[in-house]
């Protein structure tokens, strides 16, 4: 399975990290369920582990550093 889609910015191919979550090198994301928005320093990508009826899926979750 290919992936197709394109970055709006720079018109590259994004890469895929996780099921419903690409990255683009010129800091663009996507995600399933949020669309298109920016990277920031602060934010960490994860698999989250969650029980879908008698089933354990991992979701893509987004994280966010807390300042010290």
């Amino acid at each position: 399975m290919t992936n197709k889609r394109i970055c709006p910015i720079c018109n590259s191919k994004m890469r895929q990290q996780f099921i419903g979550l690409l990255h683009c090198k010129c800091g663009i994301s996507y995600h399933k369920d949020l669309g298109y928005f920016k990277r920031n320093e602060n934010m960490i990508f994860v698999l989250e582990r969650k029980k879908i009826g008698k089933k354990i899926k991992q979701v893509p979750v987004i994280r966010y550093k807390k300042d010290k």
